[in-house]
């Protein structure tokens, strides 16, 4: 996470210290670095040059529209799973001719929102789907582009709830189930069939799942070819994990040549669908410790930030470095904790910490993806905001939630 580094001790994001976002914007918020995001999609772009793609960022990691905004500006094109991730797409001006729409809950009035903004194609889950798909498109007088999100079966070694590969999950379509629903659509009048599809899981941090998945990929593909169905697509998907507890991910290059090597023969542009890497790493959620509390042997650390706010560990005991904002070399073992009445409601466990003492900043590392995206107003608490920050200066990208917004929709 080279845009947050300490100068003279204290954390900065890129020019800005953290120190002074939470004096002028409050805890608990987010914060983010431009140029970290930049760099991963250019590092996707440099890495696939060699061969016709298209970087479809995945807006479920984090879909600020500031952020999907600067995106857009880049190239990139976008990922989706649902009507809401259209429109924010669509209203930070992305091109919906860059966009593709996965899912296997699509329902009619996405589908009709999808058409009517003339997306790139549908990634299909299901015969069933496709069906609601075609019927749709003949109501509209409209003719829908669709690959088919097949099911290799592999394993890609990561957590089982991120896992999305496997016959057992309710992803994609097996491959011998896929080939004859092929066969079927290429004569639906409603229907072009544009690509071939595959997707395994999220944060994956070895290359053999994706050597085996694209392998697989490849000879489906070739089969494909060999009975005439038209292919100008190939979407291989996102996954590709970052580094939170000493891991060591592919890099993209290296991802990149393994992709290549096995389909660049196969006449097809590429689609790739990166969100965590994109953003994961370019991301901290800012907290202030409120108290110590000792109970016998145990210490914790409670923060002003709450499951709420970050739900990843409690859904996935998942591990984000902790960093002190004023540099420390002093720790403790303790549990950073929030003030949430859950007993989930922790970011850190039995690990070892900075020192805190209450009123101190701590910055929970490798946020930017599904940090701000999955949080919630669980216990009555606004949603916090988002900066990003841009050299030396930051802006709010999203401003903090009051009670009169907790309250907005309802009836009183």
């Amino acid at each position: 996470m080279d845009s947050f580094e300490y100068n003279s001790g204290r954390l900065c994001c890129e020019g800005v210290t953290l120190e002074q976002v939470a004096r002028e914007v409050g805890t608990p918020v987010y914060v983010y670095s431009e140029a970290a995001i930049r760099r991963q999609v250019e590092l996707f772009s440099e890495s696939f040059k060699q061969v016709p793609h298209l970087i479809c960022y995945a807006v479920k990691a984090n879909s600020n529209l500031s952020v999907v905004r600067r995106l857009a500006q880049w190239g990139a094109g976008f990922e989706i799973v649902s009507g809401g991730e259209l429109f924010r797409v669509l209203k930070a001006g992305g091109s919906s001719s860059k966009v593709v729409f996965d899912g296997p809950g699509k329902t009619v009035e996405e589908i009709r929102y999808a058409l009517e903004s003339e997306i790139l194609f549908f990634n299909v889950e299901s015969a069933a789907e496709a069906e609601l798909i075609a019927t749709t498109a003949r109501a509209m007088g409209k003719r829908a582009r669709v690959s088919l999100r097949t099911n290799p079966d592999v394993d890609p070694g990561t957590h089982p709830y991120i896992s999305t590969g496997m016959k057992e999950h309710k992803f994609g379509i097996a491959l011998e189930e896929a080939e004859a629903l092929y066969v079927k659509l290429r004569n639906t009048p409603e229907i072009e069939v544009v690509g071939v599809t595959c997707h395994i899981g999220s944060q994956i941090t070895q290359l053999e799942p994706y050597r085996e998945a694209v392998e697989s990929l490849r000879v489906f593909v070739k089969r494909l070819q060999n009975q005439g169905i038209p292919l100008r697509y190939l979407d291989f998907g996102g996954g590709l994990g970052i580094a939170y507890d000493g891991e060591e991910p592919p890099s993209a290059s290296c991802y990149a040549d393994l992709v290549i090597g096995a389909t660049k023969d196969l006449g097809l542009t590429l689609i790739l669908e990166p969100g965590r890497v994109i953003v994961g790493n370019a991301g901290v959620l800012l907290t202030r410790v409120t108290f110590i509390k000792d109970q016998g042997s145990k210490r914790f650390i409670i923060v002003d930030a709450g499951m709420n706010d970050l739900m990843r560990p409690a859904l996935y005991g998942s591990h984000h470095q902790v960093w002190s904002v004023s540099q420390k070399k002093s720790t403790q073992i303790a549990d950073l904790v929030g003030p949430i009445c859950e007993s989930s409601d922790f970011i850190a466990r039995n690990r070892e910490l900075p020192a805190f003492e209450p009123g101190e900043l701590a910055a929970v590392m490798s946020a930017g993806a599904y940090g701000f995206s999955l949080s919630s107003n669980y216990n009555s608490r606004p949603r916090v905001p988002e900066v990003l920050v841009s050299g030396d200066t930051y802006e709010v990208i999203r401003r903090r939630e009051t009670y009169d917004d907790l309250i907005r929709l309802e009836q009183p």
